[in-house]
């Protein structure tokens, strides 16, 4: 599958943001979808994936502010950012991976085996 992220950009401490990923040629539904971010001299982390039937998984830190969504009938998985605070600057990258497996299996980014080319959020403050 091949995927497409947009929806960054810069904004003020407290404000939101809609990232967006859609996804082309394999069928979208067979893949959990997840997002990561990573910032300057970090590792790539996780902040959230739809698992399946319609649970959703959250880093701690994304936890009351993120919200992932996906429209199967589009073809796109949505990050919902709201509350921003200036440590949630990074680069998001969305990715899939073929479902089957547990929860806890897709923290990892190395779970996952497509990648959009990420784009980058700045918070100041």
């Amino acid at each position: 599958v091949q995927l497409q992220a947009s929806g960054g950009g810069l904004v003020q401490a407290g404000g939101s943001l809609r990232l967006s990923c859609a996804a082309s040629g394999r069928t979208f539904s067979n893949y959990v979808m997840g997002w990561f971010r990573q910032a300057p001299g970090k590792e790539r982390e996780f902040v959230a994936h739809d698992w399946s039937g319609g649970r959703s998984y959250y880093a701690d830190s994304a936890k009351g502010r993120f919200t992932i969504s996906r429209d199967n009938a589009k073809n796109t998985v949505y990050l919902q950012m709201n509350t921003l605070k200036p440590e949630d600057t990074a680069v998001y990258y969305c990715a899939g991976s073929l479902t089957g497996y547990v929860p806890s299996y897709y923290y990892s980014y190395q779970r996952f085996n497509h990648w959009g080319q990420g784009t980058q959020v700045t918070v100041s403050s």
